[in-house]
């Protein structure tokens, strides 16, 4: 089951990030204007951002395990960054504005995410 709130026009980063999240056991999404919240058993494990607080950026952002994220945005500023208020708990976001968009690594970010927040029995069914 979806859980959506009204959205605007199409916009195909979110579309694909979408498809690739609602694969994932018993994930729903949450539409939040521009935004999208991923969301498994009430607890979130990825957001598309758009424009987040004015920084211009689109970007999907996971939690990573610890430690990684900074390795992530230090090693590669260009691509990966410390988002505001979520990097604190561990995440970081990958930018999804610059170039051609690797959606294999996106989905692998998210994987990984998802395998932290879900619970083990749905984390296990997964590969």
């Amino acid at each position: 089951m979806t859980k959506t709130t009204k959205r605007s026009a199409k916009d195909p980063c979110l579309e694909r990030l979408t498809s690739i999240c609602l694969k994932l056991p018993e994930a729903t999404v949450n539409y939040m204007g521009k935004h999208a919240g991923y969301l498994v058993r009430k607890r979130t494990f990825a957001y598309y951002l758009n424009d987040h607080h004015g920084d211009g950026i689109v970007a999907v952002a996971a939690k990573a395990l610890p430690g990684d994220n900074t390795a992530l945005a230090t090693a590669n500023p260009a691509k990966f960054y410390l988002p505001a208020y979520l990097s604190a708990k561990g995440w970081v976001a990958l930018r999804l504005d610059r170039g051609k968009i690797d959606w294999d690594e996106v989905a692998e970010l998210v994987l990984g995410s998802y395998r932290q927040v879900a619970p083990k029995r749905l984390a296990a069914e997964i590969s």
